[in-house]
Protein backbone atom coordinates (compact mmCIF):
# COMPACT_ATOMS: atom_id res chain seq x y z
CA UNK A 1 0.00 0.00 0.00
CA UNK A 2 1.74 2.88 -1.32
CA UNK A 3 -0.71 5.45 -0.68
CA UNK A 4 -1.24 7.56 2.42
CA UNK A 5 -4.97 8.80 2.64
CA UNK A 6 -6.05 11.24 5.30
CA UNK A 7 -4.69 11.98 8.40
CA UNK A 8 -5.41 15.51 7.24
CA UNK A 9 -6.16 16.70 10.84
CA UNK A 10 -3.46 15.15 12.46
CA UNK A 11 -1.27 16.49 9.62
CA UNK A 12 -2.08 19.77 10.55
CA UNK A 13 -1.53 19.45 13.81
CA UNK A 14 2.10 18.17 13.44
CA UNK A 15 2.83 20.72 10.78
CA UNK A 16 1.57 23.28 13.05
CA UNK A 17 4.08 22.03 15.61
CA UNK A 18 7.04 22.18 13.57
CA UNK A 19 6.39 26.06 12.95
CA UNK A 20 6.15 27.12 16.16
CA UNK A 21 8.75 29.56 17.50
CA UNK A 22 9.21 27.42 21.02
CA UNK A 23 10.60 23.73 20.97
CA UNK A 24 7.40 21.52 20.63
CA UNK A 25 7.01 18.38 22.32
CA UNK A 26 4.22 15.99 20.60
CA UNK A 27 3.05 12.59 21.96
CA UNK A 28 1.30 10.57 19.48
CA UNK A 29 -0.80 7.17 20.77
CA UNK A 30 -3.02 5.07 19.79
CA UNK A 31 -3.60 1.08 19.39
CA UNK A 32 -1.18 -0.86 17.10
CA UNK A 33 -1.36 -1.40 13.67
CA UNK A 34 -3.20 2.10 13.37
CA UNK A 35 -0.85 3.86 11.51
CA UNK A 36 1.22 6.01 13.85
CA UNK A 37 4.47 5.42 12.38
CA UNK A 38 3.19 6.03 8.69
CA UNK A 39 1.54 9.26 9.62
CA UNK A 40 4.89 10.34 11.29
CA UNK A 41 7.39 9.23 8.62
CA UNK A 42 5.07 11.05 6.04
CA UNK A 43 5.47 13.91 8.31
CA UNK A 44 8.75 14.00 8.42
CA UNK A 45 9.67 13.50 5.07
CA UNK A 46 11.95 16.50 3.86
CA UNK A 47 12.88 17.56 7.27
CA UNK A 48 15.90 16.97 9.31
CA UNK A 49 14.51 14.34 12.06
CA UNK A 50 16.22 11.30 13.22
CA UNK A 51 13.74 8.41 14.35
CA UNK A 52 14.46 5.98 16.93
CA UNK A 53 12.48 2.89 17.25
CA UNK A 54 12.18 1.74 20.44
CA UNK A 55 12.47 -1.98 21.28
CA UNK A 56 12.11 -4.51 24.38
CA UNK A 57 15.59 -4.87 25.27
CA UNK A 58 17.30 -3.51 28.18
CA UNK A 59 17.70 0.11 29.07
CA UNK A 60 21.38 -0.09 27.89
CA UNK A 61 20.82 -2.31 24.61
CA UNK A 62 18.75 0.59 23.66
CA UNK A 63 21.03 3.85 24.68
CA UNK A 64 23.62 1.58 22.63
CA UNK A 65 21.31 1.32 19.63
CA UNK A 66 20.54 5.01 20.03
CA UNK A 67 23.92 6.04 20.18
CA UNK A 68 24.75 4.31 16.79
CA UNK A 69 21.65 6.44 15.21
CA UNK A 70 22.78 9.68 16.72
CA UNK A 71 25.98 8.81 15.53
CA UNK A 72 24.46 8.22 11.90
CA UNK A 73 22.53 11.09 11.89
CA UNK A 74 25.09 13.44 12.76
CA UNK A 75 27.89 11.99 10.75
CA UNK A 76 30.34 11.40 13.28
CA UNK A 77 31.75 7.88 13.40
CA UNK A 78 33.49 8.32 16.34
CA UNK A 79 30.75 8.18 18.82
CA UNK A 80 29.31 5.15 17.92
CA UNK A 81 32.59 4.33 19.54
CA UNK A 82 32.25 5.92 22.50
CA UNK A 83 30.66 4.78 25.69
CA UNK A 84 27.75 6.59 27.02
CA UNK A 85 26.31 5.92 30.44
CA UNK A 86 23.69 8.50 30.54
CA UNK A 87 21.12 9.35 28.16
CA UNK A 88 21.28 13.30 29.17
CA UNK A 89 25.39 13.08 26.91
CA UNK A 90 23.70 11.39 23.67
CA UNK A 91 20.62 14.18 23.80
CA UNK A 92 22.84 16.97 24.68
CA UNK A 93 25.02 16.18 21.12
CA UNK A 94 21.18 16.61 19.67
CA UNK A 95 20.90 19.68 21.00
CA UNK A 96 23.67 20.90 20.07
CA UNK A 97 22.76 19.84 16.42
CA UNK A 98 19.41 21.96 16.24
CA UNK A 99 20.68 25.65 15.02
CA UNK A 100 17.95 28.43 15.04
CA UNK A 101 17.98 28.10 11.09
CA UNK A 102 16.70 24.57 10.89
CA UNK A 103 14.80 22.93 13.04
CA UNK A 104 15.27 19.18 14.33
CA UNK A 105 12.75 16.68 14.77
CA UNK A 106 13.38 13.62 17.05
CA UNK A 107 11.15 11.03 17.33
CA UNK A 108 11.56 8.27 19.76
CA UNK A 109 8.57 5.63 18.40
CA UNK A 110 7.45 2.94 21.33
CA UNK A 111 8.30 5.04 23.98
CA UNK A 112 7.09 2.73 26.71
CA UNK A 113 9.61 0.17 26.03
CA UNK A 114 12.46 2.87 27.65
CA UNK A 115 10.28 3.19 30.60
CA UNK A 116 9.40 -0.55 30.58
CA UNK A 117 12.96 -1.03 30.63
CA UNK A 118 13.64 1.53 33.38
CA UNK A 119 10.94 3.27 35.60
CA UNK A 120 13.49 5.99 36.26
CA UNK A 121 13.18 7.12 32.17
CA UNK A 122 10.17 9.43 31.69
CA UNK A 123 12.07 11.25 34.86
CA UNK A 124 15.49 11.39 32.96
CA UNK A 125 13.53 12.49 30.02
CA UNK A 126 11.80 14.88 32.16
CA UNK A 127 15.09 16.75 32.85
CA UNK A 128 16.59 16.20 28.99
CA UNK A 129 13.79 18.13 28.00
CA UNK A 130 13.64 20.98 30.83
CA UNK A 131 17.44 21.41 30.71
CA UNK A 132 18.39 21.30 26.96
CA UNK A 133 15.79 20.14 24.53
CA UNK A 134 12.83 22.83 25.66
CA UNK A 135 15.22 25.49 24.95
CA UNK A 136 16.74 24.97 21.62
CA UNK A 137 14.72 25.05 18.02
CA UNK A 138 13.50 21.09 18.31
CA UNK A 139 10.49 19.18 18.23
CA UNK A 140 10.45 16.31 20.09
CA UNK A 141 7.61 13.16 19.16
CA UNK A 142 7.10 10.75 21.81
CA UNK A 143 5.06 7.60 20.31
CA UNK A 144 3.53 4.70 21.59
CA UNK A 145 1.35 2.07 21.23
CA UNK A 146 0.73 0.70 24.49
CA UNK A 147 -1.97 3.23 25.17
CA UNK A 148 -2.30 2.01 29.04
CA UNK A 149 1.58 2.12 29.67
CA UNK A 150 1.63 5.53 27.59
CA UNK A 151 -0.81 7.21 30.01
CA UNK A 152 1.04 6.28 32.85
CA UNK A 153 4.20 7.64 31.33
CA UNK A 154 3.12 10.74 29.47
CA UNK A 155 0.16 11.73 30.08
CA UNK A 156 -1.73 10.93 33.25
CA UNK A 157 -0.98 13.86 36.02
CA UNK A 158 1.55 11.43 38.12
CA UNK A 159 3.89 10.86 35.41
CA UNK A 160 6.94 13.12 35.33
CA UNK A 161 6.26 14.51 31.55
CA UNK A 162 2.59 15.62 32.79
CA UNK A 163 2.47 19.38 30.91
CA UNK A 164 5.71 19.50 28.99
CA UNK A 165 3.36 18.47 25.90
CA UNK A 166 2.54 20.98 23.59
CA UNK A 167 -0.16 18.63 21.64
CA UNK A 168 -1.33 15.28 21.85
CA UNK A 169 -2.51 12.80 19.06
CA UNK A 170 -4.99 10.01 19.47
CA UNK A 171 -4.68 8.20 16.24
CA UNK A 172 -7.31 5.77 15.44
CA UNK A 173 -9.08 4.35 12.70
CA UNK A 174 -9.58 5.70 9.50
CA UNK A 175 -13.37 6.41 8.93
CA UNK A 176 -15.78 4.51 6.56
CA UNK A 177 -16.02 7.46 4.24
CA UNK A 178 -12.15 6.89 2.98
CA UNK A 179 -13.17 3.38 2.11
CA UNK A 180 -13.01 3.69 -1.37
CA UNK A 181 -10.18 5.32 -1.93
CA UNK A 182 -8.58 2.18 -0.95
CA UNK A 183 -10.98 -0.53 -2.48
CA UNK A 184 -11.47 1.43 -6.02
CA UNK A 185 -13.95 0.37 -8.33
CA UNK A 186 -16.02 -2.00 -5.31
CA UNK A 187 -20.04 -0.96 -4.33
CA UNK A 188 -21.05 0.27 -1.48
CA UNK A 189 -22.26 -2.82 -0.57
CA UNK A 190 -18.91 -4.11 -0.41
CA UNK A 191 -16.84 -1.66 0.90
CA UNK A 192 -19.32 -1.98 4.00
CA UNK A 193 -18.10 -5.46 3.96
CA UNK A 194 -14.65 -4.85 4.05
CA UNK A 195 -14.78 -2.14 6.54
CA UNK A 196 -17.28 -4.75 8.75
CA UNK A 197 -13.81 -6.65 9.28
CA UNK A 198 -10.81 -4.27 8.73
CA UNK A 199 -12.54 -1.27 10.92
CA UNK A 200 -10.75 1.04 9.59
CA UNK A 201 -6.86 -0.26 11.10
CA UNK A 202 -4.30 0.44 7.83
CA UNK A 203 -2.47 -2.82 8.54
CA UNK A 204 -5.86 -4.98 8.18
CA UNK A 205 -7.09 -2.91 5.04
CA UNK A 206 -3.64 -3.63 3.43
CA UNK A 207 -4.00 -7.56 3.38
CA UNK A 208 -7.49 -7.25 1.88
CA UNK A 209 -6.54 -4.34 -0.53
CA UNK A 210 -6.11 -6.73 -3.26
CA UNK A 211 -8.70 -9.58 -2.54
CA UNK A 212 -11.85 -9.78 -5.10
CA UNK A 213 -14.56 -10.35 -2.11
CA UNK A 214 -14.63 -10.27 1.50
CA UNK A 215 -15.25 -14.03 1.26
CA UNK A 216 -12.20 -14.82 0.34
CA UNK A 217 -9.99 -12.03 2.01
CA UNK A 218 -11.42 -13.57 5.58
CA UNK A 219 -10.61 -17.37 4.14
CA UNK A 220 -6.70 -16.00 3.23
CA UNK A 221 -5.97 -13.76 6.36
CA UNK A 222 -7.97 -14.19 8.99
CA UNK A 223 -8.62 -18.21 9.03
CA UNK A 224 -4.98 -18.79 7.89
CA UNK A 225 -3.78 -20.36 10.69
CA UNK A 226 -0.40 -19.08 9.21
CA UNK A 227 -1.83 -15.14 9.31
CA UNK A 228 -1.55 -12.41 11.84
CA UNK A 229 -4.72 -11.89 11.94
CA UNK A 230 -5.74 -15.40 13.50
CA UNK A 231 -4.53 -14.50 16.65
CA UNK A 232 -4.72 -11.03 16.81
CA UNK A 233 -7.01 -10.34 19.89
CA UNK A 234 -4.60 -12.80 21.97
CA UNK A 235 -1.46 -10.78 20.64
CA UNK A 236 -3.23 -6.80 21.48
CA UNK A 237 -4.62 -7.90 25.09
CA UNK A 238 -1.63 -9.91 26.08
CA UNK A 239 0.68 -6.69 25.03
CA UNK A 240 -1.67 -4.31 27.24
CA UNK A 241 -2.89 -6.28 29.81
CA UNK A 242 -1.71 -8.87 32.86
CA UNK A 243 -4.71 -10.98 33.25
CA UNK A 244 -5.82 -11.64 29.83
CA UNK A 245 -8.27 -13.91 30.60
CA UNK A 246 -10.55 -12.15 32.30
CA UNK A 247 -10.28 -9.89 29.38
CA UNK A 248 -10.73 -12.06 26.70
CA UNK A 249 -13.96 -13.76 28.94
CA UNK A 250 -15.99 -10.19 28.93
CA UNK A 251 -15.26 -9.40 25.28
CA UNK A 252 -16.09 -12.83 24.28
CA UNK A 253 -19.38 -12.56 26.93
CA UNK A 254 -19.96 -8.50 24.68
CA UNK A 255 -19.81 -10.36 21.52
CA UNK A 256 -22.08 -13.20 21.85
CA UNK A 257 -24.85 -10.82 22.92
CA UNK A 258 -24.70 -10.05 26.61
CA UNK A 259 -24.27 -6.37 26.70
CA UNK A 260 -25.60 -5.47 30.16
CA UNK A 261 -23.17 -5.54 33.14
CA UNK A 262 -25.56 -8.33 35.08
CA UNK A 263 -25.36 -10.67 32.09
CA UNK A 264 -21.74 -10.18 31.82
CA UNK A 265 -21.20 -10.93 35.21
CA UNK A 266 -23.95 -13.95 34.88
CA UNK A 267 -21.79 -15.01 32.32
CA UNK A 268 -18.99 -14.96 34.07
CA UNK A 269 -20.17 -16.20 37.16
CA UNK A 270 -18.60 -13.09 39.20
CA UNK A 271 -20.23 -10.35 40.93
CA UNK A 272 -20.89 -7.21 38.93
CA UNK A 273 -18.95 -4.82 40.79
CA UNK A 274 -15.64 -6.83 40.08
CA UNK A 275 -16.21 -6.36 36.57
CA UNK A 276 -15.81 -2.54 36.97
CA UNK A 277 -11.62 -2.05 36.61
CA UNK A 278 -12.07 -4.23 33.56
CA UNK A 279 -14.51 -2.15 31.55
CA UNK A 280 -12.62 1.25 32.23
CA UNK A 281 -9.40 -0.71 31.14
CA UNK A 282 -10.90 -1.99 27.71
CA UNK A 283 -12.99 1.65 27.44
CA UNK A 284 -9.64 3.16 27.17
CA UNK A 285 -7.94 0.69 25.04
CA UNK A 286 -11.05 1.86 22.56
CA UNK A 287 -12.03 -1.75 22.37
CA UNK A 288 -15.89 -1.28 24.21
CA UNK A 289 -17.72 1.53 24.56
CA UNK A 290 -20.64 1.93 27.40
CA UNK A 291 -23.62 2.99 25.70
CA UNK A 292 -26.97 4.14 26.57
CA UNK A 293 -29.92 5.79 25.02
CA UNK A 294 -28.88 9.23 23.00
CA UNK A 295 -32.11 10.69 25.01
CA UNK A 296 -30.91 10.05 28.31
CA UNK A 297 -30.67 13.03 30.40
CA UNK A 298 -27.83 11.56 32.91
CA UNK A 299 -25.94 9.62 30.37
CA UNK A 300 -23.47 8.07 33.38
CA UNK A 301 -25.86 7.15 35.74
CA UNK A 302 -28.59 5.81 33.85
CA UNK A 303 -29.58 2.10 34.31
CA UNK A 304 -30.50 1.68 30.93
CA UNK A 305 -26.41 1.00 29.57
CA UNK A 306 -25.15 -1.54 27.05
CA UNK A 307 -21.65 -2.53 26.34
CA UNK A 308 -20.68 -2.93 22.85
CA UNK A 309 -17.52 -4.14 20.94
CA UNK A 310 -16.25 -0.75 19.55
CA UNK A 311 -13.52 -2.55 17.39
CA UNK A 312 -14.60 -4.02 14.24
CA UNK A 313 -12.48 -7.03 14.14
CA UNK A 314 -12.83 -7.98 17.44
CA UNK A 315 -16.45 -8.37 16.75
CA UNK A 316 -15.70 -10.52 13.77
CA UNK A 317 -13.09 -12.42 15.25
CA UNK A 318 -15.08 -13.30 18.42
CA UNK A 319 -18.17 -14.05 16.84
CA UNK A 320 -16.84 -16.16 13.72
CA UNK A 321 -13.54 -17.30 14.68
CA UNK A 322 -13.04 -17.76 18.00
CA UNK A 323 -15.92 -20.83 18.47
CA UNK A 324 -14.20 -22.18 15.25
CA UNK A 325 -10.24 -22.22 16.53
CA UNK A 326 -10.32 -26.30 17.16
CA UNK A 327 -11.62 -26.92 13.30
CA UNK A 328 -9.18 -23.76 11.96
CA UNK A 329 -6.13 -25.07 13.69
CA UNK A 330 -6.78 -28.76 12.12
CA UNK A 331 -7.62 -28.01 9.41
CA UNK A 332 -10.90 -27.67 8.26
CA UNK A 333 -11.19 -23.83 7.35
CA UNK A 334 -13.71 -24.50 4.81
CA UNK A 335 -16.53 -25.61 7.52
CA UNK A 336 -15.98 -22.45 9.44
CA UNK A 337 -16.16 -20.29 6.71
CA UNK A 338 -19.78 -21.81 5.18
CA UNK A 339 -20.88 -21.63 8.62
CA UNK A 340 -19.64 -17.91 8.64
CA UNK A 341 -21.37 -16.93 4.92
CA UNK A 342 -24.57 -18.15 6.80
CA UNK A 343 -24.95 -15.07 9.36
CA UNK A 344 -22.32 -12.68 8.24
CA UNK A 345 -24.53 -10.85 6.95
CA UNK A 346 -27.32 -10.38 9.70
CA UNK A 347 -25.38 -10.55 12.54
CA UNK A 348 -22.68 -8.49 11.93
CA UNK A 349 -22.27 -6.36 8.37
CA UNK A 350 -25.87 -5.60 9.33
CA UNK A 351 -25.03 -3.58 12.51
CA UNK A 352 -21.38 -2.53 11.46
CA UNK A 353 -23.92 -0.51 8.15
CA UNK A 354 -25.87 1.25 11.63
CA UNK A 355 -22.35 2.72 12.33
CA UNK A 356 -21.72 3.66 8.87
CA UNK A 357 -25.26 5.30 8.84
CA UNK A 358 -24.61 7.23 11.97
CA UNK A 359 -21.48 8.65 11.07
CA UNK A 360 -22.56 10.11 7.65
CA UNK A 361 -25.81 11.99 9.48
CA UNK A 362 -22.91 14.05 11.23
CA UNK A 363 -22.26 14.61 7.20
CA UNK A 364 -25.30 15.38 6.58
CA UNK A 365 -26.46 17.83 9.07
CA UNK A 366 -22.41 19.34 8.24
CA UNK A 367 -23.76 19.75 5.05
CA UNK A 368 -27.08 21.21 5.60
CA UNK A 369 -28.59 18.32 4.02
CA UNK A 370 -30.19 17.72 7.00
CA UNK A 371 -31.43 20.79 7.93
CA UNK A 372 -30.72 21.33 11.47
CA UNK A 373 -27.67 21.76 13.93
CA UNK A 374 -27.19 17.71 15.88
CA UNK A 375 -25.66 17.95 19.08
CA UNK A 376 -26.22 14.47 19.54
CA UNK A 377 -26.35 10.81 17.55
CA UNK A 378 -26.59 7.70 18.59
CA UNK A 379 -29.51 4.83 19.39
CA UNK A 380 -32.56 4.93 20.98
CA UNK A 381 -34.37 1.81 22.97
CA UNK A 382 -36.43 0.52 25.54
CA UNK A 383 -37.66 -2.37 27.10
CA UNK A 384 -41.17 -2.03 26.71
CA UNK A 385 -41.32 -0.07 23.22
CA UNK A 386 -38.32 -1.39 20.98
CA UNK A 387 -35.55 0.28 19.37
CA UNK A 388 -34.52 2.82 16.88
CA UNK A 389 -31.18 2.56 14.53
CA UNK A 390 -30.41 6.16 14.61
CA UNK A 391 -31.70 9.14 16.48
CA UNK A 392 -30.35 12.65 16.10
CA UNK A 393 -30.98 15.60 18.92
CA UNK A 394 -30.93 19.41 18.04
CA UNK A 395 -32.42 21.03 21.19
CA UNK A 396 -31.13 24.40 19.39
CA UNK A 397 -33.49 23.84 17.18
CA UNK A 398 -35.91 21.82 18.58
CA UNK A 399 -35.47 19.13 16.67
CA UNK A 400 -35.09 15.63 15.96
CA UNK A 401 -34.24 12.77 13.60
CA UNK A 402 -35.35 9.41 13.45
CA UNK A 403 -33.26 6.72 11.27
CA UNK A 404 -33.76 3.39 9.91
CA UNK A 405 -30.61 1.21 8.42
CA UNK A 406 -31.40 -1.66 6.07
CA UNK A 407 -28.61 -4.14 4.86
CA UNK A 408 -31.17 -5.83 2.39
CA UNK A 409 -30.63 -7.60 -1.06
CA UNK A 410 -33.94 -5.56 -2.46
CA UNK A 411 -35.73 -2.19 -1.89
CA UNK A 412 -37.34 -1.13 0.90
CA UNK A 413 -40.76 0.06 1.13
CA UNK A 414 -43.15 2.67 2.95
CA UNK A 415 -43.37 -0.07 5.42
CA UNK A 416 -40.57 0.43 6.86
CA UNK A 417 -41.46 4.34 7.49
CA UNK A 418 -44.60 3.37 8.73
CA UNK A 419 -43.05 1.12 11.39
CA UNK A 420 -40.36 4.33 12.16
CA UNK A 421 -43.19 7.07 12.40
CA UNK A 422 -45.06 4.47 15.04
CA UNK A 423 -41.83 3.74 16.80
CA UNK A 424 -41.10 7.65 17.23
CA UNK A 425 -44.07 8.28 18.70
CA UNK A 426 -42.88 6.38 21.99
CA UNK A 427 -39.77 8.48 22.43
CA UNK A 428 -39.84 10.97 24.91
CA UNK A 429 -37.66 14.22 24.16
CA UNK A 430 -38.33 17.94 24.06
CA UNK A 431 -41.43 19.89 23.16
CA UNK A 432 -44.54 18.76 21.77
CA UNK A 433 -44.18 20.87 18.71
CA UNK A 434 -40.78 19.15 17.80
CA UNK A 435 -39.88 19.38 14.20
CA UNK A 436 -39.11 15.81 13.27
CA UNK A 437 -37.30 14.49 10.60
CA UNK A 438 -37.26 10.61 8.95
CA UNK A 439 -33.93 9.47 7.23
CA UNK A 440 -33.94 6.35 5.78
CA UNK A 441 -30.55 4.24 4.39
CA UNK A 442 -30.93 1.32 2.63
CA UNK A 443 -27.86 -0.29 1.15
CA UNK A 444 -30.52 -1.50 -2.36
CA UNK A 445 -32.46 1.48 -2.79
CA UNK A 446 -36.20 2.20 -2.18
CA UNK A 447 -39.32 1.10 -4.15
CA UNK A 448 -40.76 3.43 -5.74
CA UNK A 449 -44.24 4.00 -3.62
CA UNK A 450 -41.39 5.35 -0.68
CA UNK A 451 -39.62 7.54 -3.33
CA UNK A 452 -43.05 9.33 -4.10
CA UNK A 453 -43.79 9.90 -0.17
CA UNK A 454 -40.53 11.39 0.26
CA UNK A 455 -41.04 13.11 -2.97
CA UNK A 456 -43.89 14.74 -1.10
CA UNK A 457 -42.57 14.90 2.33
CA UNK A 458 -39.81 17.43 2.26
CA UNK A 459 -39.24 15.69 6.75
CA UNK A 460 -38.60 12.17 4.85
CA UNK A 461 -35.03 11.88 3.35
CA UNK A 462 -33.96 8.69 1.58
CA UNK A 463 -29.90 7.56 0.56
CA UNK A 464 -28.97 4.98 -0.62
Amino acid sequence: MGRFIDRQSERETLEREYCREEASFVVVYGRRRVGKTALINEFCKNKPALYYLATEESENQNRMAFRDMVADFLKTPLVSQASFERWDDLFALLAEAATPEERLVIVIDEFQYLGKANSAFPSIFQRIWDTMLGQRNVMVILCGSLVTLMGAQVLDYESPLYGRRTAQIHLRPLPFRFYGDFFEGKSRRELVEFYSVTGGVPKYIELFEDESDVYRAISRNVLNPDSFLFDEPTFLLQKEVSEIGSYFSIIKAIAAGNRKAGAIAGRLEVPQTHLSRYFKTLVSLDMIEREVPVTEKNPENSKKSLYRLKDNFLQFWFQFVQPGLSYLESGHGELVLDRLKKSFIDRHVAYVYEDVCRAELWDLSAQGIVPMFLEKVGRWWDAKDGEIDIVGLSEADSAIVFGECKFKNGPIGVDVLTVLEEKSRRVKWGDPDRAEHFVLFSIAGFSDALREVAEQRPNVLLFE
